[in-house]
């Protein structure tokens, strides 16, 4: 088996993670603790949301969403034919519908033209999901969504801290959620977050987060919740990388104008599309392959990086070529399923390793 020199990721720890840590071991607060008020508080601020629900991770962000907005079956929510398809599971889960669209075939993100196509009277949210840290055009599908009395849930799991028109996603829709899984842009290992402004919507995804349990009453359970808390151990960790933020942004955007600056104009190789009122931080930096130039397909450029010990990664498959999905044909999602591969785009990635990794791709290409 060759030998893996450049992964596709690795978390980085440059700050205070391990003393944080350590004081929540020291404390005895190893379940919940003042290390998760402080996570929620900063990150709200950080938004500019009212309220931050800390969560176990971003799959549990997108139900705690569905719980607050009173989903039930045979509700109807749209989401994206392409992307990670958290939002389609939990909605499985609870007996909803889920309705896919396609995406736009350059920024790979759903559209109002694409929404407005699959809308029901039987629609009960729309959820968008920025992918690889792209954000969706918010004007026009926010229009849209108040036109159409429709909450919209922002699934902001590869989008921290990404804007639009310097707001950051997340924090533009009824509700918004976000991962801080391994790979994302800060990371508690597993985690996540749900932001809302309303109040009588925040009481109620408050309750189902913690077992449906009154603070006020032990052991009244005044709604059938879960528990989707995160740890005090965890929000240590988070609120260390926290601090980091703008060094880890930084990075990333090194790294992603590193990538831009070699691939730009490379035959057979285009790079993901944003608005111009968009200002990214890019989870994953991504190209679709020109099957002219790159024949092989897909799947055999995998294989052959990584036989040079580089580990990219495929895009997402489409909703509607997985049998667990009641989905026809999405031509476009399939397309970008079919051509899509992702670098490696951590932090700590040296312009050496890029240059390695763009050669190693423009060596694959048909001459």
């Amino acid at each position: 088996m060759t030998k893996v020199v450049i992964p596709w990721a690795k978390p980085d720890f440059w700050g205070a993670e391990k003393q944080y840590v350590n004081e929540a071991l020291t404390s005895t607060w190893i379940s919940g603790g003042p290390f998760v008020d402080r996570l929620e508080s900063d990150f709200k601020s950080l938004c500019g949301s009212k309220h931050a629900l800390a969560v176990s991770n971003g799959t549990t962000a997108i139900h705690l969403a569905y719980l607050g907005l009173d989903i039930r079956p045979g509700d109807e929510i749209v989401v994206p034919g392409f992307g990670f398809l958290a939002a389609a599971n939990v909605a499985l889960h609870m007996s909803a519908i889920p309705v896919f669209c396609e995406v736009n075939p350059a920024t790979w993100c759903m559209t109002a033209e694409d929404i407005g196509r699959v809308l029901t009277p039987r629609t009960r949210a729309i959820v968008l999901v920025h992918t690889y840290g792209n954000v969706c055009e918010m004007d026009a599908i926010m229009a849209l969504a108040q036109e159409r009395n429709i909450p919209v849930i922002e699934d902001a799991a590869e989008a921290f801290p990404s804007r639009y028109r310097g707001k950051p996603a997340g924090s533009i829709g009824t509700i918004g959620t976000y991962s801080f899984q391994a790979t994302k842009t800060i990371t508690t290992g597993e985690g996540g977050m749900v932001l809302a402004n309303d109040d009588n919507l925040v009481e109620r995804m408050t309750l189902f987060r913690s077992h449906g349990l009154l603070r006020k009453r032990h052991y009244w359970h005044e709604v059938p919740g879960h528990n989707f808390r995160l740890t005090n151990m965890q929000a240590a960790l988070g609120c260390a990388q926290l601090e980091q933020l703008d060094r880890i942004v930084s990075e990333r955007r090194r790294v992603y104008d590193a990538y831009c600056e070699r691939l730009t104009g490379m035959p057979g190789l285009m790079l993901q599309q944003f608005l111009p009122n968009v200002d990214p931080v890019v989870w994953a930096v991504a190209v679709r392959l020109d099957p002219v130039v790159y024949p092989q397909g897909r799947d055999a450029v995998l294989s052959q990086m990584l036989e040079f010990g580089i580990e990219l990664r495929p895009g997402f498959y489409a909703a509607s070529q997985l049998d667990i999905y009641d989905c026809s044909s999405l031509p476009i999602c399939e397309a970008l399923a079919a051509s899509i591969v992702s670098a490696p785009s951590f932090p700590t990635l040296t312009n050496a390793d890029i240059d390695c990794i763009c050669d190693r791709l423009a060596q694959l290409a048909r001459s």
